[in-house]
């Protein structure tokens, strides 16, 4: 039996590479798509320049995974932007941003894989919120309102799909440690914020057979 096929989207990315690298080395095929054109330790495909906000871009990109590796077993949907601004002040036009990044995103994604992850013993979709979502704080209304809007297709998706193998969580991080965060924030918290393994590990679990019981979360 082939190696189950794990995609993962925003592979590029900080917390993307450290996913990937991960499920590599615990046994996953690993297909990376991204926006941005560059290669992903780890990755055994890798499709760059792929505008997930459109959905037949995105359904182009899971078809060519399909095809070339046979299979589709679990969707990490890490894609997305971050923004601070205050509402007063602020571009009006970051809400829709922030909306299409963080959540057109994963629909597309989540959408043109489930046929396959359907036919999958253990299907999984995991997704990324935040914690800020649940209590927002100044300055994060566009960033916050979007990843809120990931939970609830978290949770829609998930009662939706309750009648099949496929599972759909959500992992809510505070602050990642990213070198990204770092240049921003400065590093004097660094060592209290969540380091990209462990939410790796958290992310592999919700992907793994023995998450089965866990949807909607």
């Amino acid at each position: 039996m082939s190696r189950p096929v794990i995609v993962i989207t925003g592979g590029h990315g900080a917390l993307g590479s450290a996913v990937a690298k991960a499920a590599g080395e615990a046994g996953w095929t690993v297909a990376v798509i991204d926006h941005a054109r560059q290669e992903t330790q780890g990755a055994d495909m890798t499709l760059s320049g792929v505008d997930l906000t459109e959905p037949g871009q995105a359904q182009q990109a899971i078809q060519a995974v399909a095809e070339q590796l046979g299979r589709i077993d679990a969707l990490l949907n890490i894609a997305g932007g971050f923004v601070w601004q205050t509402t007063e002040d602020g571009d009006p036009a970051a809400w829709g941003r922030m909306y299409a990044l963080n959540v057109t995103t994963a629909l597309n994604a989540s959408r043109a894989a489930l046929p396959m992850l359907k036919q999958a013993t253990d299907g999984r979709i995991v997704n990324v919120g935040a914690a800020g979502a649940q209590k927002a704080a100044a300055g994060m209304g566009a960033y916050a309102a979007s990843k809120a809007g990931v939970h609830r297709l978290t949770e829609s998706l998930a009662e939706e799909l309750k009648e099949t193998s496929v599972t759909v969580n959500a992992v809510l991080p505070s602050i990642i440690d990213t070198p990204a965060n770092r240049a921003d924030m400065g590093e004097a918290n660094a060592d209290k914020w969540v380091k990209t393994a462990d939410l790796a590990a958290v992310m592999l679990f919700l992907a793994s057979p023995a998450a089965r019981a866990i949807t909607g979360a």
